[in-house]
């Protein structure tokens, strides 16, 4: 063990501020989930505040919008799971299928850009297309002599419009890793399917695709970690907290919001989170164990 620790200091010392930052940011915080079982109060600290139990989770399961969250957080994210895997292989295998290094840098920037905009910036995008008075789409209704819709009162599109903005803004970001392991696959394989006569598409779907099979199955498991948690900034800031729109955009994240904006209650905040976290781990060790009955060497652990 002490030759081993030796030998891999160097590399042991490298990640050394990452462990840290995992154990600091990560594990220590742990320690307040004790606040899910007890009623908080600022005065008296974690420690002291009452233990009461279940009584958060209880709350948590009688609410009348547990199945409305519970819906519009595994439908979207089940959709997103699924939008995101879809288009940005293929996004990638396209890009990879470019030769001019000029035009692939160009739509990587353009493809990534997105990733690093705030949805705060994002909505307001969006709302210069939805704007019932004035939005780009009304005006485009109203050319073809179409009805206009006044977007921020019918909960109905934003069924589509929250998959197509979080695809528009992640899929570089996806795009990205799916093409850096296209770019680790050994050449000698596509020289060899050339010379035998296959075509681009055959060399995709039989060389390209399958290598990709590896990162497709591990990033897909810990996409299904985060199943049951709603990107908040999506979901809060596109349709501008509109009350009306709730039965369409009202999910975990905007609920614990609500719970604790509205009623202060940082018990029943925690308690939120804190099965969101099991549920979480739950579906990361149930996908992993199915990918591992199918292929060993695609799954996790």
């Amino acid at each position: 063990m002490g030759i081993r620790f030796r030998k891999n200091r160097f590399m042991l010392g490298l990640a050394m501020p990452m462990i840290l930052f995992v154990l600091v940011f990560s594990y220590v915080p742990m320690f307040g989930a004790i606040v899910a079982f007890k009623r908080y109060k600022f005065n008296e600290g974690i420690l002291g505040s009452e233990w009461i139990g279940m009584t958060n989770f209880k709350f948590l399961f009688q609410t009348p919008d547990l199945w409305r969250i519970v819906r519009n957080t595994l439908g979207y994210n089940a959709l997103f799971i699924a939008l995101d895997l879809v288009f940005s292989v293929l996004v990638a295998l396209l890009l990879f299928e470019l030769t001019s290094r000029k035009w692939l840098k160009l739509y990587q920037t353009v493809m990534f850009f997105p990733y690093f905009l705030s949805w705060v910036v994002v909505a307001y995008m969006v709302y210069a297309f939805l704007n019932p008075r004035s939005g780009m789409l009304n005006q485009l209704f109203e050319w073809f002599g179409w009805p206009s819709i006044n977007w921020y009162t019918e909960p109905g599109p934003w069924t589509a419009i929250f998959p197509i903005a979080n695809l528009w803004k992640q899929i570089g970001f996806s795009a990205i890793i799916y093409y850096a392991g296209l770019v680790g696959i050994d050449q000698s394989y596509f020289e060899a399917a050339r010379i035998d006569g296959a075509g681009r598409w055959r060399i995709m779907t039989k060389i390209s695709l399958p290598f990709l099979y590896p990162v497709i199955s591990i990033l897909t498991i810990l996409a299904v970690g985060h199943i049951f948690e709603a990107d908040f900034g999506l979901f809060y800031q596109l349709p501008m907290n509109s009350p009306v729109l709730l039965p369409t955009t009202d999910v975990i994240d905007t609920f614990i919001y609500r719970t604790l904006t509205q009623m202060g209650n940082i018990g029943v905040s925690a308690a939120v989170g804190l099965v969101k976290s099991v549920v979480g781990l739950a579906m990361v060790v149930a996908v992993n164990l199915l990918v591992r009955r199918m292929n060993p060497d695609n799954a996790l652990f």
